[in-house]
């Protein structure tokens, strides 16, 4: 998986609300109504890093999510990132 550029990535991150570049990674944060739905929405979003093969760096705080995505293996953001992102968002989009 090739690297993306700043423009690249730039230009991508039009397409994805709430999202931002910050060192080297895409990241956003999320609240939920209570850590129940937070964690609920994490589950589902761990079964589908899982089949895509792609893990986030995230955490949870009672009812917020932070998620941090980059490829390690190419050293910084590339399409598989922007796919999870999408992914993430459609699953976010669905609970509200």
């Amino acid at each position: 998986m090739q690297k993306l550029n700043l423009v690249e990535i730039e230009k991508k991150l039009e397409q994805l609300e709430g999202w931002e570049f910050i060192d080297g990674a895409l990241e956003t944060s999320f609240e939920f109504e209570n850590f129940k739905e937070a964690f609920s929405v994490m589950t589902r979003i761990a079964f589908e890093c899982e089949a895509q093969g792609h893990h986030p760096d995230w955490s949870n705080v009672y009812n917020s999510l932070h998620i941090r995505l980059n490829t390690h293996d190419a050293e910084g953001v590339t399409e598989k990132d922007f796919k999870l992102a999408k992914t993430i968002e459609s699953i976010i989009d669905s609970e509200q």
